[in-house]
């Protein structure tokens, strides 16, 4: 048996110099007994995965709402994918695996119901009162929401960690860091990972549901230089005659090639900028863990395209506009009578205010319970 100590010695011997080692954690807000057998990020990636905010990504969308497929990928699975991704590539550049797959876990735990569709309606309806952005919101559900211990709220997560949930930057998040997460520090290599992995992860199951889905048609695919390139690889292995089986081999191919080109350009960009330790990858002037540039415009085509077939297109749209609707009217019922809220929310208005209370209770909601709560509220035949 190895104990926590053990491992945490086998970190520093095996680890890469600039990999974020377990015992140098600036540890947690308040202090507990370290683990036996458990280093602080095995820790953290527990208490993600047995937390509530967790299971409900099972419920979540991420392009299409819940009721519309079985097949179609949920914020859970996106995470999953995200996380099988990440580890990848951390295990590669040597870096803290444990600690790439907890951010990896937790990096979506602050998103609504719908999508980017509800987090943007509550962006507008608390523009006034403290606003909402979904990266401060998972640090919110991690630090204050989640309520499973007895001697302080939330996960009581490493520094490290929770630090990494803020810094979360990809195309669609532009943090806003608290002067309390160091911002002039640049976030760690295995944070960066995930943000990369974030981003593959988006480009291929968006567009394997696109075509799944039938709005993206795969005449309009081949266009994409991307796809042709990992058609071209696929195709040198052999033929497959099967449609389906071929489209999803193309994915696979596609995040190889994504993967396989972060690995080596950040490599090179470690070489470059000469980065032996986790203090000169605080101070690095840019991100390090990068794509090629080459990649890079080759990456920029393919989301383009997504965003004019799919995330544009009429029938995705619709869903999103419906979906805004239900959380702009489930908000303002509750502000106009917050006895409608259960027992425990109408107890936390009075310690945060009604907005921001209104606002955790929605945020926290699966799409099917959003659906679920609208109904009764407005159906007049609906059991309560």
């Amino acid at each position: 048996m190895l104990t926590r100590e053990q491992l945490e010695q086998q970190e520093q011997k095996i680890l890469a110099p600039y990999a974020m080692k377990s015992r140098d954690s600036l540890g947690r807000q308040y202090p507990e007994p370290e683990h036996f057998y458990r280093m602080v990020f095995q820790r953290d990636r527990d208490r993600i995965i047995h937390s509530t905010a967790f299971r409900r990504l099972e419920y979540k969308t991420q392009v299409f709402v819940n009721h519309e497929g079985d097949h179609y990928r949920t914020r859970l699975t996106h995470t999953i994918e995200v996380t099988q991704i990440a580890r990848t590539i951390a295990r590669a550049l040597n870096l803290n695996e444990d600690l790439t797959e907890a951010v990896a876990l937790a990096h979506d735990l602050g998103h609504t119901p719908f999508g980017h569709s509800g987090e943007e309606t509550l962006r507008q309806l608390m523009k006034n009162h403290g606003g909402f952005e979904h990266n401060q919101h998972g640090l919110r559900v991690v630090d204050l929401l989640e309520h499973r211990y007895p001697d302080f709220p939330g996960l009581n997560l490493s520094w490290e960690l929770r630090e990494s949930m803020i810094k979360h930057h990809t195309a669609y998040d532009r943090p806003v860091v608290p002067a309390g997460f160091r911002p002039e520090w640049q976030h760690l290599l295995e944070a960066q990972v995930v943000d990369a992995a974030d981003s593959i992860a988006y480009d291929n199951h968006d567009l394997d549901d696109g075509l799944r889905s039938h709005l993206i048609d795969e005449a309009d695919i081949k266009k994409i230089e991307l796809w042709r390139l990992a058609e071209d690889n696929l195709k040198k292995e052999g033929s497959i005659d099967d449609r389906t089986i071929f489209r999803s081999q193309v994915i696979i191919a596609l995040i190889n090639l994504e993967v396989t080109d972060l690995i080596n350009q950040t490599l090179k960009m470690l070489e470059k900028y000469n980065i032996k330790t986790v203090q000169e990858v605080r101070q690095s002037s840019g991100v390090v863990v990068t794509f090629s540039p080459e990649m890079a415009v080759k990456k920029k085509e393919l989301q383009l395209f997504l965003l004019e077939k799919f995330y544009r297109h009429h029938k995705v749209v619709r869903m999103a506009k419906r979906a805004g609707r239900f959380v702009e009217e489930l908000f303002n019922a509750y502000l106009e009578d917050q006895s409608q809220l259960p027992p425990r929310h109408q107890k936390w208005a009075e310690q945060v205010g009604l907005h921001q209370a209104v606002c955790d209770y929605i945020a926290g909601m699966t799409d099917r319970y959003a659906q679920e709560e609208y109904k009764k509220l407005f159906y007049p035949f609906e059991r309560m």
